[in-house]
């Protein structure tokens, strides 16, 4: 297990789950219903948490989306759900979390962007109204800047005084640096009006990877405080999902980011928990923390000639998935299990020695049997029209067997 050396040194408690210092990276993620609709909202934070959303956030925009939060909560308790909910709030958050102190209460964490809360004399007005609420409840808080939605009297400041520099920097490290100085100045006044240290987590978000890695580097060198990573807008298919590995592993191998959320752009009726697979499969890639059991399959080649590999690894995939949630109960160790599905004899044993458990299956030319392997050692062969059934069965051994 890789364990990278945190730069964050405080931590933060968000409802039970703990975020930041030595406490593992926390995998969150957001709905896309209307929270005025409790109904709707309440069944998809019940399935991102089934997918294994950690904290769920929930869009707080309207009098009826505030006045919904408690119903929400109340269905999520009858469903048998307790995860923490995070109110993301913009331009009226003062507004909503005075006028409604049940969903004030009801949420664990609030978002506020200090960039969405007011110009002027009114910005530092709304964002200490946010402020005492939070301290009069007690939560904890999300200082969330995004680069498209900076506060503009801040970057209008810095841009003036770099022009009168003698060595001016280019407009884009300067925006980057208003970005920084955004989370580092609210923080402090959120400081200075009561809100503790610990009840602080920060965030930079843009959209391109290399100004996001920019930008997190720069706040973990000045700051301790937790900080929760995530691309954001990364866009939609193999994009979103490249570009959002790519920034969030470049990060999390050095020490940077507590919290992360992969912010997909579904397909059209697409499932929103792809987020949080997505989010786990990169903590899991990096060796962070195991999730799911994993699979180890060839690409196939021209000694590949059969599909049946690439069926049965699927095959095989979908089982350990519909399993673990059972098998988490009484051995949350399986989450770091092993299984290998190969497809020809050239690298096919030797991986499947490697697995936890693995079957090597039958290229082009090689006899019409499958080499079984647990633990480095041939066990056995499987062939026939049952060799996926009986190859389940034998996993589904040795997680019965595992201590």
């Amino acid at each position: 297990m890789f364990v990278p050396q945190r730069h964050q040194t405080v931590t933060v408690p968000v409802g039970p789950v703990s975020v930041g210092s030595c406490h593992p990276v926390v995998v969150q993620s957001m709905t896309n219903t209307d929270t005025a609709d409790p109904e709707s909202t309440a069944k998809q934070v019940a399935e991102l948490f089934h997918a294994g959303s950690e904290l769920v956030r929930i869009t707080v925009n309207t009098q009826e989306a505030a006045a919904a939060v408690p119903e929400v909560q109340t269905r999520l308790h009858d469903l048998g759900v307790d995860v923490p909910l995070i109110g993301d709030f913009h331009y009226n958050g003062h507004v909503l979390l005075k006028k409604y102190p049940q969903c004030a209460e009801i949420l664990a964490k609030y978002r506020i962007n200090p960039g969405n809360v007011g110009k002027g004399a009114n910005h530092d007005k709304n964002f200490a109204t946010m402020v005492q609420c939070a301290v009069d409840h007690q939560k904890p808080v999300r200082i969330g800047v995004n680069a498209g939605s900076l506060d503009s009297d801040l970057l209008d400041d810095l841009m003036e005084t770099n022009a009168k520099s003698s060595i001016p920097q280019d407009s884009q490290a300067v925006f980057l640096e208003a970005m920084v100085q955004s989370a580092l100045r609210s923080a402090l006044a959120a400081e200075e009006l009561g809100l503790k240290r610990e009840q602080i987590i920060l965030s930079c978000k843009i959209s391109k990877v290399q100004e996001l890695v920019r930008v997190y580097r720069a706040l973990a060198d000045r700051t301790d405080h937790a900080l929760h990573l995530g691309l954001t807008e990364a866009g939609m298919g193999p994009k979103g999902i490249v570009s959002s590995t790519a920034a969030l592993a470049i990060l999390l191998q050095e020490g940077i980011g507590d919290t992360i959320r992969v912010s997909l752009t579904p397909d059209p009726g697409g499932a929103r928990t792809k987020e949080v697979r997505i989010a786990q499969q990169i903590l899991q890639s990096m060796d962070i923390r195991p999730f799911l059991p994993q699979v180890t399959a060839c690409p196939g080649c021209g000694r590949t000639t059969s599909s049946y590999f690439q069926v049965l690894s699927q095959e095989v995939e979908q089982f350990l998935v519909a399993r673990m949630p059972e098998w988490k109960k009484d051995k949350p160790q399986v989450a770091n299990l092993q299984v290998a599905v190969m497809g020809c004899v050239v690298n096919g044993p030797g991986e499947s020695k490697a697995a936890h458990i693995g079957i090597s299956l039958p290229g082009t030319g090689e006899a019409p049997r499958a080499p079984l392997y647990e633990d480095g050692v041939q066990v056995g062969t499987l062939e026939g029209p049952t060799l996926a059934k009986d190859f389940l069965e034998r996993i589904e051994a040795y997680v019965a067997r595992m201590e």
